[in-house]
């Protein structure tokens, strides 16, 4: 029997590659091949895991070869590969799918709020398992040429479709890179960082996350903290005051 999380927040928007997804292999190695065939150099592996989360299409455009003339073809050749061998690449990021179960048990609205493509995202949502466990799933327009809305408008469209509004209380954005701090950000949430993902060192604290946590149980805590609201002044001095006394006691002060 699934243990709902107690307190659960109202609505949790997750990032999806890099999030809830390892679909880093994939992706990289797609982009590796689509640019090989277009006798573009291929960048080295930290500058290939930087373009997984950000639009693709600006991340091509930031390798010296690609450009207006030879984008579509190159987006053309990855989205090729990564339909016949990417999706199959890809895995749930391990303990992710309980604590989704946990979270919908608690009678928390789920969404998915990312730059891959709409039609992409769901594909690869339904092969992992995971379309029953989420209420609403918001990705970009399936032609990544068009100019991509940023993550803003995307978890802007996820709390819509969830009848929810920016500043939604008990509400958070879960995500790995820069862009989901900022996508939450301009829709006035908080959001949680995830160190499991292909954010360089720093990133995510210097994009001004509201928590960054290291695995699965730190994000179930995060969350819960989410649920329970607002901490009162009371409560955060007492907490304040707790972690003094703790750090006293260890120091033997």
């Amino acid at each position: 029997m699934i243990r709902p999380l107690s307190p659960a927040p109202a609505a949790v928007l997750f990032d999806l590659d890099g999030t809830l997804v390892d679909s880093a292999p994939g992706i990289t190695s797609g982009i590796a091949a689509a640019l090989a065939a277009h006798d573009v150099a291929v960048p080295d592996q930290p500058a290939l895991d930087a373009m997984v989360g950000p639009p693709l299409a600006s991340s091509l455009l930031s390798v010296p070869g690609v450009d207006e003339t030879n984008l579509a073809a190159v987006i053309d050749h990855y989205r090729r590969d990564y339909s016949a061998r990417g999706l199959g690449d890809a895995a749930v990021f391990a303990g992710l799918d309980e604590l989704l179960d946990e979270l919908r048990a608690a009678g928390t609205a789920l969404a998915v709020a990312t730059s891959k493509p709409q039609t992409l995202a769901e594909r690869l949502i339904a092969r992992q398992g995971l379309r029953e466990r989420l209420d609403v799933v918001v990705g970009s327009d399936p032609d990544e040429t068009r100019p991509h809305p940023g993550k803003t408008a995307i978890v802007g469209e996820a709390l819509q479709a969830l009848g929810l509004g920016p500043g939604a209380p008990r509400t958070t954005m879960v995500g790995d890179r820069i862009f989901d701090v900022e996508g939450a950000r301009g829709n006035d949430l908080p959001c949680l960082g995830v160190r499991w993902g292909s954010a360089p060192d720093g990133e995510l604290e210097e994009a001004g996350a509201a928590r960054i946590v290291d695995d699965v149980a730190g994000l179930r805590e995060a969350l819960r903290r989410i649920g329970a609201g607002p901490e009162t002044t009371e409560t955060t001095e007492a907490a304040r005051a707790a972690e003094a006394a703790e750090a006293g006691r260890r120091h033997g002060i």
